[in-house]
């Protein structure tokens, strides 16, 4: 039987809202201690805060733009799940399968988890969910098992501090 399960994502304004909260003082902040200290004359530093503040910016942009609000075109609108691949579907209307080494990785507060696997091109994919993305929290809960029955066992489950069987744990 090729039962597959789908579960659509929508987008987590809430979550976007605390993400702003987080990134915009965090990259301002490193910014103008980047300004100071370069008219301070501490080039080396500056440099480095400078380099804080765009990455910083970069990864706020991209985890509002393509996870909460999932405006880009290879945002994930939906998870497909078979009884052995996963087939996340982009905004841009692709679907990118995941054929082999599915993972699944959740955090500790149980708020998100990423999905890893191979795709049918044997390219190395990762994408991260939130529970504000799904419907209501018992279909996060049914896409975190349907995901870890893929998975196989070969998830990073971080459901204790210290008890992750994430990669290179044993």
């Amino acid at each position: 039987m090729n039962d597959v399960r789908q579960f659509p994502l929508r987008q987590d304004r809430a979550g976007a809202l605390w993400d702003l909260l987080l990134y915009v003082p965090t990259v301002v902040a490193l910014a103008f201690w980047a300004a100071a200290t370069w008219f301070n004359g501490d080039r080396s530093l500056a440099y480095l805060l400078a380099f804080l503040a765009s990455f910083f910016f970069l990864a706020g942009a991209n985890r509002i733009l393509k996870t909460r609000l999932m405006l880009l075109p290879v945002a994930p609108v939906a998870i497909d799940v078979g009884a052995d691949a996963v087939s996340v579907r982009q905004r841009d209307g692709t679907a990118i399968d995941l054929v082999k080494d599915q993972r699944v990785f959740g955090d500790l507060a149980g708020r998100s988890f990423g999905l890893t696997g191979l795709s049918g091109t044997g390219k190395r994919l990762q994408f991260v969910f939130h529970r504000g993305q799904f419907a209501d929290d018992a279909a996060f809960g049914a896409a975190r098992a349907a995901l870890d029955r893929v998975a196989g066992g070969k998830s990073g489950k971080a459901d204790k501090p210290g008890k992750s069987k994430g990669v290179g744990r044993t």
